[in-house]
This record gives C-alpha cells, sequence and structure tokens, in this order.
C-alpha cells in the first residue's frame, strides 16, 4: 500500500532541490519513463523531467514550492494542490497535481494550473 502523503511530500521536495541531488530523487521515485503533463509542458522521461524542473527553478528563482493541503489516494492515483512562492509568502501559482503510482513510484503526473501571474 502507498503512503500517498509521504510520496507527494518527496514528489514536491524535488522540485524545490536545485542541485544535483535533484536526479537521484528523480531516479529513486519516479519510473525510468515517467510522464509529465501540464498545460504548459509535456515530457518523457527522467532526464526530460529533470531538465523541465531545472527550467522551472531558473523562472523562479528564490522560490518554494509546498503542499496547499492534505493528500488525497486511493488504488494507484494521489492528488494534491500545491503553491509555488516566497518560503514566508503567499504562492503565486497554485496547481493540482493527478500522480499515477506503479509498484510505489509515479509513473506519470497530470498537472493543471489554477493560478499563474499575470504576463508583464
Amino acid at each position: 500500500m502507498t503512503d500517498f502523503t509521504a510520496l507527494a511530500e518527496q514528489y514536491i521536495a524535488l522540485w524545490n532541490e536545485t542541485g544535483p541531488a535533484r536526479r537521484k530523487m528523480i531516479d529513486a521515485l519516479c519510473e525510468e519513463d515517467v510522464a509529465y503533463t501540464d498545460p504548459l509542458a509535456a515530457v518523457r522521461g527522467r532526464d526530460a523531467l529533470d531538465g523541465l524542473i531545472g527550467a522551472v527553478r531558473e523562472q523562479f528563482p528564490g522560490m518554494v514550492f509546498r503542499l496547499g493541503g492534505p493528500v488525497d489516494g486511493h488504488h494507484d492515483l494521489a492528488r494534491f494542490t500545491w503553491h509555488l512562492g516566497p518560503r514566508d509568502g503567499e504562492g503565486i501559482v497554485t496547481g493540482f497535481d493527478v500522480v499515477v503510482v506503479r509498484d510505489g513510484r509515479i509513473g506519470a503526473v497530470h498537472g493543471f494550473l489554477d493560478k499563474v501571474p499575470a504576463a508583464a
């Protein structure tokens, strides 16, 4: 049985990692052919996911991801809300992810963006 809260916490932690440890976290947490899709990106594989996270980290330097509430899960699915923003401030981006779990690892992430900053 999967601990969906622990899985979501580890997933959020890897999005906050800016150094080489991120790839080790991805390798441990995600299947080799992990798929990630949201309104702005669609990637497949650990290398591509690592690159995507790196690009997001560059776009939002100093910002942190946080879980936005409880994690809900059943069978091989988990869902949770997250926020991206200053460490001690309100999130400027809010999203909702549905994660597909296979044998305790993330096989796919389906992301939705609920709040995004307006373009300058």
